[in-house]
């Protein structure tokens, strides 16, 4: 828990190690990778959104030039074995290619491969399937009741998980409080669509019995998970993690995907690759995010002292289960924010539809929990007349009450929330855009002023896997690293995982560099490849800069008190009487007498007579870290150390709105983030900005609308909007720094910083803005098209715009 400015290497401005070879086009990607003699997948689709699937005729295409295969649902699921669905439904099967029942519209249901993409594309049209459209629901209440088209029928429901947790005395607490406040609001689905969509390459040796897999991954348990499926014992799955990622932030999942490329390798004994087309991507890959709809009931006293806490929230899963059920579970080790709500009753519920199905998206649940949770605190301000900033502070966790415990049974590890709220509101000049606002209304804008307060949980643990499925044991989730010092006194560091655009090698070369004080820039490191027996769960959860962190820093360490030994012995010192400095070692009490770095890695590698007893030669340590905290099943009442750091992020937002227009404008954003010591600030600065720009998304446009019919009706960046240069305003970032008491350094997590808490603070910002005219939202994305029709509805003109739809009734109300 040093102070952060007596590191040497850490918390220091520092060139990505990464940059270098992107800035030069150097990257190696999934579609980089080129196999001789290697075949190409097209896809063929479902077009409806429930058919049973009576036929398929694939003689034209087979017959076409070019085209070695048409592989149906039928063949794939009888020689392979369906995708887990991160809870307990056995019953609800998942495969690659659907067998029998297309469930949705973009489903795939055959798969053709020629040389090229371009035959394997034509092909794909001349391949005739016949289908017999069936009911479907594409609302997740509707799918609640017990009369709505069964999305798996031997599942017996839609509803493919539900648990009501009750932590702490609920029913008393909103029996004593002198107010209760209800509300819904609507969190729609959206995304990270990366640049790169998902890219894979197998190639099947016979005469070693390999698949070896090259692919844009970021997948906790991947080649696992591959191996199963494929029916194949693990050691014959090498994923080659030396593959750059273009993006990700939880959606480069591709387990269908990989399934079907590595099956294609073995039945036609060539290279297969796959790359999906946005259109494939976006409809049917499986990278959709949460849809969720929160009711939620705060019981608070005159002084807006939030006391207790019920919420609901109905997520809509798609049409399969994969991890999406578990994206409720993470909310439960955060759940009542940075507040101090001494009681919770959650009432989690995970909804199958016949949508696409969704996956892992940055935050996992948290960003949309954290927006109802906001949103709360925002109402609870107006209907007591108190300021919003007042209120919060009033709630906040005090620096002094860490380690905090939550009613969910998550200990929060240290922070100072109004310190960061105070630094971010000094930054964003609070007067001043006070008195911006109230000029910009006078001028006929219509104007508002956001805050958000929100938690990062960060350091990826497995808790929610045995909380949402008891049959799922799972206790550990670790991270390695493997160190080596060479003959000529160079280092290299070796991970066991992917990296998409997080910085990894800077990462691990300066926590490395920290701990045997060498120049990082000096230090190579490298991914192994998962044949290479490296553990590691994939940088997902904010995780990284605490486990990989962790475990760079312990191997390291290793190899630091191994020269220590071996430096003590030549000298005939006791270790405590010897100083570690720049990797040579000194006697304290006498600086004449060292041995320099070069002497001791040769005594290492060449000297076997000057080594210690029982001291292996060579300089190479390996450490495996788990999750601080970790370790331990959910009590029966389902309380459990969710994450074990928690950092802390506060927005402050200006925005003005054209009421003739609906269009937003930003006139200042200001973000206060905690992460404890930052390892690399100019890596955590770029996460912030891009995650704010990826919440502003989420909060005013981005969306994967379906029709009544199941039809997604934003296939392509036309109709599903992101945020450009021109939309994404300047950001102040305003650090601070709390140490976690639980890491090496003091580091928190930082990959999902910017994201968790700007959809809330931009909501609550045009919130503010409309409340001017007694207008206001409760759904996301607050659109210039729901703004409008919300002023319109406000000021009782007939509406004239027409709704996407679905959009939430709460929007129509």
């Amino acid at each position: 828990m040093t102070e952060p400015g007596k590191f040497r290497y850490i918390g220091k401005h520092r060139r990505a190690v990464e940059h270098r070879r992107f800035v030069t086009g150097q990257g190696r990607y999934a579609a980089d990778i080129q196999l001789p003699d290697v075949l190409h997948v097209a896809i063929v689709a479902s077009p409806h959104a429930h058919a049973r699937i009576r036929s398929i005729d694939a003689s034209a295409a087979l017959a076409m030039p070019g085209v070695h295969a048409v592989l149906t649902g039928e063949e794939l699921c009888a020689q392979t074995d369906p995708m887990l669905p991160g809870v307990d439904a056995p019953q609800v099967k998942r495969f690659p290619l659907a067998h029998g029942v297309a469930r949705y519209a973009g489903e795939w249901v055959a798969a053709v491969v020629a040389d090229t993409r371009a035959l394997a594309e034509d092909a794909a049209e001349a391949v005739a399937v016949e289908y017999e459209p069936i009911d479907h629901v594409v609302d997740p209440l509707a799918a609640m009741e017990p009369a709505a088209p069964q999305v798996h029928p031997l599942h017996g429901s839609n509803v493919i998980f539900r648990r009501v947790f009750n932590w702490g005395e609920v029913d008393e607490h909103f029996a004593r409080a002198p107010h209760r406040l209800s509300y819904r609001v609507h969190w729609a689905r959206s995304a990270t669509v990366p640049i790169e969509t998902f890219a894979v390459s197998a190639w099947w040796n016979d005469a070693t019995g390999i698949l070896d897999v090259w692919a844009s991954i970021q997948m906790p348990k991947y080649p696992d998970l591959l191996a199963r499926a494929l029916r194949l014992p693990g050691n014959a799955v090498r994923v080659h993690y030396d593959v750059d990622v273009g993006g990700s932030y939880g959606v480069k999942r591709g387990i269908k995907h990989s399934v079907l490329v590595g099956y294609l390798a073995r039945k036609l004994g060539r290279p297969v690759r796959f790359i999906e087309d946005r259109l494939e991507n976006m409809r049917g890959g499986d990278m959709q995010g949460p849809d969720r709809v929160f009711d939620v009931t705060l019981a608070f006293d005159g002084d807006g002292i939030v006391k207790s806490m019920r919420m609901r929230a109905v997520d809509d899963i798609g049409a399969y289960s994969g991890r999406a059920p578990l994206q409720l579970g993470k909310p439960v080790g955060a759940i009542v924010g940075p507040y101090r709500i001494a009681s919770v009753e959650y009432d989690a519920v995970s909804v199958m539809t016949n949508k696409t199905p969704q996956e892992a998206v940055r935050g996992f649940g948290q960003s949309p929990t954290n927006y109802a949770i906001e949103t709360g605190m925002d109402k609870v301000a107006r209907f007591l007349g108190l300021d919003r900033i007042e209120l919060r502070r009033r709630n906040l966790i005090g620096k002094d009450e860490f380690p905090y415990l939550i009613p969910s049974g998550t200990t929060y590890d240290s922070g100072d929330y109004a310190a960061v709220l105070g630094k971010a509101l000094d930054a964003a000049s609070l007067e001043q855009i006070q008195r911006q606002r109230d000029e910009l209304r006078q001028r006929g804008l219509l104007a508002g002023i956001g805050i958000s307060t929100c938690l990062e949980p960060s350091g990826g643990n497995s808790a929610f896997e045995p909380l949402f499925n008891p049959k799922n044991t799972t206790t550990t989730w670790m991270d390695s690293c493997l160190v080596r010092i060479d003959l000529s006194g160079s280092v290299t560091a070796l991970m066991g995982t992917s990296t998409s655009g997080q910085a990894h090698e800077t990462l691990v070369s300066t926590v490395v560099g920290e701990i045997l004080q060498r120049e990082p820039d000096g230090i190579r490191v490298l991914h192994a490849d998962s044949l290479n027996a490296l553990p590691s769960n994939s940088p997902v959860g904010s995780r990284m800069a605490i486990m990989l962190g962790g475990a760079a820093a312990g191997a390291a360490k290793k190899l630091r008190a191994k020269l220590l030994r071996i430096a003590a012995h030549n000298l005939g010192l006791a270790e405590e009487q010897l100083a570690y400095d720049g990797g040579d070692v000194v006697s304290k009490s006498d600086s004449a007498r060292r041995i320099s770095w070069d002497s001791l890695v040769e005594i290492a590698h060449r000297m076997f007579h000057k080594l210690p007893e029982g001291t292996e030669p060579g300089l190479q340590e390996k450490f495996v870290w788990e999750v601080p905290t970790g370790g331990k099943m959910p009590t029966e009442d389902g309380r459990v150390q969710m994450y074990p750091c928690h950092s802390f992020e506060s927005h402050v937002v200006l925005v003005s709105i054209d009421p003739d227009t609906g269009k937003t404008t930003f006139h200042r954003y200001v973000c206060g983030h905690d992460c404890g010591v930052m390892i690399s600030p100019d890596v955590v600065h770029g996460m912030t900005y891009g995650g704010i720009a990826h919440g502003l998304g989420a909060a005013m446009m981005e969306k994967f609308a379906f029709s009544d019919e199941g039809q997604l009706l934003a296939g392509t960046f036309m109709d599903y909007l992101l945020p450009s240069a021109l939309e994404v305003p300047a950001v102040t970032i305003v650090d601070h720094c709390t140490p976690s008491p639980l890491t090496e350094f003091g580091q928190k997590g930082s990959g999902e910083a910017g994201y968790l808490g700007s959809p809330a603070a931009i909501a609550g910002a045009i919130n503010d803005a409309l409340a001017q005219v007694g207008a206001s939202i409760d759904a996301l994305p607050m659109t210039p098209q729901a703004i409008w029709n919300a002023l319109r509805r406000a000021s009782g003109e007939p509406r004239v715009l027409s709704e996407r739809p679905d959009v939430s009734e709460m929007e129509k109300v």
